[in-house]
């Protein structure tokens, strides 16, 4: 046993501030104060802090609720990246997917309350997203004048013990395709690899691998986003359904083919359907039409 495994394990309260570098201070204050209507809480005025290559600088921050705040970096004198220019006038949707990925998502309580942001912040003249609804969430998006993505987001239901048990498995298999990719000299770039992984360590779990015969199978978490998959499996006479611990196994002797609109699902969802696991050949993944064919040899 390690000195590390004789620490107690301290708890984490939850999110003090996240904090952005930001250019356009009067903007920025514009728009969190006066357009979101956030508090200005406090604000630190210095200079560099130590290195000669720190500048002066102001960090301010606003309250964003349930004692949270957002905060940010003016440094004095300081010029914008040529990489953030005209990133504020772009519509908020997913665009550069590295960027894009460094956002702020603040909860609100309702269907309610998220309509009456998405009215709020239109009236002010801002771009505002469609609601999206995730696998576990719904949120729309604005851009600030960094170009900075701010999500406002409602629960559709809480997690539990199955979303981290499962979530633990995915990314177990991700680590062994990862691995498995290395190997090969090359990079983890298909989330089927991820998928194909999973249904492995699924099957070792569950004593499938002993009794594998299907041409195609799709692992199901039993959770309530991705039940329609399993009801429209078990109405067809080529599926069998399979409860496997946590999971309803979708067993097929040919090809199956799945439609999005007919399943009712939102794309968000529709693009991670398969997180369960698959074992066969994903032949066409669009946005309405998946089909999943056996493993090539």
């Amino acid at each position: 046993m390690s000195a590390r495994d004789l620490l107690p394990q301290p708890a984490l309260r939850g999110v003090d501030h996240t904090a952005r570098p930001t250019w356009k201070l009067r903007e920025t204050i514009e728009f969190y104060r006066d357009k979101l209507g956030l508090p200005l809480v406090h604000v630190i005025s210095a200079r560099g802090w130590g290195p000669a290559t720190h500048p002066d600088f102001l960090h301010f921050f606003f309250d964003s609720g349930n004692g949270s705040t957002i905060a940010f970096f003016y440094y004095l004198g300081s010029d914008q990246p040529a990489t953030m220019e005209d990133r504020a006038s772009k519509p908020p949707l997913p665009d550069d997917h590295v960027f894009d990925a460094t956002h702020t998502a603040w909860i609100v309580e309702s269907a309610e309350e998220l309509q009456a942001w998405k009215q709020r912040l239109e009236a002010q003249g801002l771009n505002v997203s469609v609601e999206t609804a995730h696998e576990v969430i719904e949120s729309i998006y604005v851009r600030d004048p960094n170009g900075y993505f701010v999500e406002f987001t409602r629960k559709l239901r809480p997690l539990d013990r199955l979303d981290a048990d499962d979530g633990a498995l995915t990314l177990q298999a991700a680590l062994e395709a990862e691995d498995a990719a290395v190997r090969r000299g090359s990079h983890l770039a298909r989330i089927d690899d991820i998928w194909s992984a999973k249904a492995r360590l699924l099957d070792e779990r569950g004593g499938a691998g002993d009794r594998v015969g299907s041409a195609v199978a799709i692992y199901v978490p039993r959770l309530a986003e991705f039940s329609a998959l399993v009801h429209d499996a078990a109405a067809r006479p080529e599926c069998r359904v399979t409860a496997v611990g946590d999971y309803d196994l979708i067993e097929a002797g040919q090809a199956m083919e799945f439609r999005r609109k007919a399943l009712g699902l939102k794309p968000a969802v529709w693009y991670g359907l398969f997180t369960g696991g698959v074992r066969g050949h994903i032949e066409v993944f669009e946005r309405d039409r998946v089909v999943i064919a056996p493993a090539r040899p």
